[in-house]
């Protein structure tokens, strides 16, 4: 996807045309008003409103921007269209979960279809924030922990909401945020300090904006946290000197949410005209919240504030994006085509994303109940709860059935009876005494659990990630019937479930899977399908131990089993449970090392075998990397199962000796890969310039000597070690 030319004749006229406040106006994007209002502002001159909720509202002002203003200029229309308009797919971190990058662009694609025939042209999305502590709310809206899984996830968000060409009438701007760190925010706290070092900043928050960059994203986010001390709606350094100069981004960047406002409260801007000084000065070349002019259309900004080569430039990326977008040759939809309901196909393709983000924690013989004839007994509070849509969904989205409707039809074999067991948050000594009860009864017991999409998403973060309400004990009270059970968790950040994981057989992840999400869970259960994803977030086994990922650095005292530092104690500060008797090693007293569930863990009704691990060279020199020379890395995956299944295979990195500390391991490639009992296929990656060096702390990418270890595998463990010595 590429813009307009940098200097288009017909954007080069309009800029030498317009006025100072004519410039401004384009300059802002108001919230959403009323009709009445919005048709004023759009008189008023301005560039950009929210979606008035139809083709035709939208076609109005859009007539009114072309007819009844001096120059003619159309209108970008904005929506947070986050995991879908009227279809809804999951939630991004359920996406993640599928390590197919295709279902998020497939999910985007659909979306920007539906939403463009209704006239959106702009939405506000991917978020691609490295999410490594789950008590921040927005977790749900990204891709998880990993840079590089945000970084191809969102790529292909912005593939699937841009298409082929912005010029074709189902293709929408992207916008990737949040520039940059947010994911980052002390104490998980929304909105929060964010105080990162050279080194992480490039190599982990900025990563996955390269790749949108380079994916040719159309607009970039502000994001509302500090870095180093300078909010980043005001910060020069990673407006202008990294994102427009370094990654030579030549779009639009958008503030977020009254951004500029809050550089009040920031403490870094006397007044509002002061605010929108500095965040011009700094690269800002768009502001939400329409306070750019006055109410009377005025301008907060002099000539002088701001040098007028800066505000021509945000005025051409602006009008840039217009023309891209092929607005002012036609910026009208027709109302009859748009679409208001998901259709058939839509559901379908919900349906499938829901599926593949699916992750089997735990299972010990007891899925899948099979679709034959058998008493079941459904309790919690998402047995017959419809809130699975997660969070940032549109008002207007079709809704979501329950579980038990969704149980009911697809397992039409099932004698199936439903107590709620407790509430959200309420608990209810009786109700769980009736469901323990009536367990004995059942051939097995499914209890539906999780956290109501309002506890997620934007300024929800929660200190304590447990299960809210009495939910831990209606699982622990069932698990001591003896009964079959399975846990479904829908939740849309990693849970705690250290007090009752033990004591229960079968526990499947299901996320805030969407539209279709009941129904995929419906058929994991019964075995129609096989789960096949994987955590792409940590789960802790305490709020405490946030936060918490794989790729940590090893430190100067690991905290290992024996004691002992060795290639073989790396697994076990992973995954392994049980603490050390070692006093002056990193750990908590009291304890267990590791997370309850890592980063790429998940299970499948079947089995897989890795064999026959082949690099293609046991050396190459840097010089060659630099050039474009790569490793090939080739490994056998084989079904030795009964069931066909989804295999997900990761490479990862370890450099052993650097200039800087690195991570005990660094995702560079992952696939996921369908095969039929017995079934083989060979499986080739390539490890390359990219993949093998890291940023220093004066901001140069290098690739230094020395040796790494290359694991391949189902998971962090590596079932299979290479290695590779790179010569200077």
């Amino acid at each position: 996807m590429t813009l307009a030319p940098a200097h288009d004749e017909l954007v080069e006229n309009l800029i030498e045309a317009m006025t100072w406040e004519q410039k401004l106006a384009q300059l802002q994007i108001a919230f959403r008003p009323r009709l009445e209002d919005a048709a004023e502002l759009v008189r008023s001159g301005i560039g950009a409103v929210f979606w008035p909720r139809s083709a035709e509202a939208t076609n109005e002002l859009q007539r009114i921007a072309r007819e009844e203003t001096p120059h003619g200029i159309p209108l970008l229309v904005g929506l947070d269209v986050i995991h879908g308009q009227r279809t809804t797919f999951p939630v991004p971190l359920a996406q993640a979960a599928s390590f197919q990058p295709e279902t998020a662009e497939t999910d985007a694609r659909i979306s920007a279809q539906e939403a463009a025939s209704g006239g959106v042209n702009w939405t506000f999305s991917p978020m691609i924030d490295v999410s490594r502590d789950p008590r921040w709310g927005r977790v749900v809206e990204g891709f998880g922990e990993d840079a590089y899984v945000n970084a191809v996830f969102g790529a292909a968000k912005v593939r699937g909401y841009q298409g082929e060409s912005l010029r074709d009438r189902d293709s929408i701007l992207a916008c990737a945020k949040h520039f940059v760190a947010y994911g980052q925010a002390e104490g998980g706290r929304d909105y929060n300090t964010v105080d990162v070092s050279a080194q992480r900043l490039r190599n982990v928050y900025l990563e996955p904006f390269r790749l949108a960059v380079d994916a040719g994203v159309a607009t970039v986010m502000a994001a509302f946290n500090t870095v180093s001390g300078r909010p980043a709606h005001a910060n020069h350094f990673l407006l202008t000197a990294i994102l427009k100069e370094e990654l030579g981004f030549n779009g639009v960047v958008v503030g977020d949410a009254e951004g500029v406002v809050n550089l009040l409260d920031h403490g870094i801007a006397e007044d509002l005209p002061d605010a929108l000084r500095q965040s011009f000065a700094a690269g800002l070349d768009v502001e939400m919240g329409g306070n750019v002019l006055t109410a009377d259309g005025g301008a907060r900004l002099r000539p002088d504030d701001v040098p007028l080569a800066r505000v021509d430039d945000a005025v051409r990326r602006v009008l840039s994006l217009k023309l891209a977008l092929g607005l002012f040759d036609d910026p009208y939809r027709e109302p009859d085509l748009e679409v208001t309901a998901p259709s058939r196909a839509s559901r379908q393709v919900a349906l499938t994303a829901a599926e593949k983000g699916l992750v089997l924690l735990k299972n010990e013989s007891v899925l899948p109940l099979g679709p034959e004839r058998k008493r079941v007994l459904l309790v919690g509070p998402y047995a017959n709860s419809t809130d699975h849509l997660g969070a940032w969904v549109q008002s207007f989205a079709a809704p979501a059935g329950s579980l038990a409707d969704a149980i009911r039809q697809e397992c039409p074999e099932w004698s199936l009876a439903v107590k709620e067991g407790t509430g959200f948050f309420e608990g209810d000594a009786s109700l769980i005494a009736d469901a323990v009860a009536d367990a004995a009864g059942y051939d097995a017991v499914v209890v539906a659990v999780g956290e109501p999409s309002a506890l997620t998403g934007e300024a929800s973060s929660r200190s304590d990630l447990r299960l809210p309400g009495a939910q831990e004990e209606l699982i622990r009270a069932v698990a001591e019937t003896g009964r079959p059970m399975a846990v479904v968790m829908f939740n849309g950040r990693p849970l705690v479930t250290s007090a009752w994981v033990n004591s229960v057989p079968a526990v499947l992840e299901a996320w805030h899977a969407g539209l279709e999400g009941p129904r995929a869970v419906a058929r994991a259960l019964s075995g129609s399908m096989n789960p096949g994803g994987r955590l792409p977030m940590t789960f802790p086994r305490s709020s405490s131990q946030v936060p918490i990922y794989y790729d940590h650095e090893n430190t100067g005292r690991p905290a290992t089993v024996s004691g002992t530092i060795d290639g073989g104690t790396l697994d076990v500060a992973l995954m392994g449970p049980g603490n050390t008797d070692d006093h002056y090693t990193s750990k908590y007293k009291d304890l267990d090392l590791g997370p309850q569930f890592p980063f790429g863990h998940g299970l499948s009704y079947t089995s897989f075998e890795y064999g026959g691990l082949k690099v293609s060279a046991p050396e190459v020199s840097v010089a060659d990397l630099r050039a474009g020379k790569s490793v090939g890395v080739e490994i056998t995956v084989r079904n030795t199962g009964a069931r066909a299944g989804d295999e997900v295979t990761m490479v990862f990195i370890r450099d052993l000796i650097a200039s800087l500390a690195q991570p005990i391991r660094r995702l560079r490639g992952f696939t996921r890969t369908s095969l039929q009992p017995g079934e083989a296929r060979s499986l080739y990656f390539e490890l390359g310039w990219n993949d093998l060096g890291f940023w220093d702390n004066d901001g140069r990418y290098v690739v230094e000597d020395g040796d790494f270890e290359i694991h391949v595998g189902g998971g962090l463990d590596g079932t299979a070690v290479g290695e590779l010595r790179v010569r200077p």
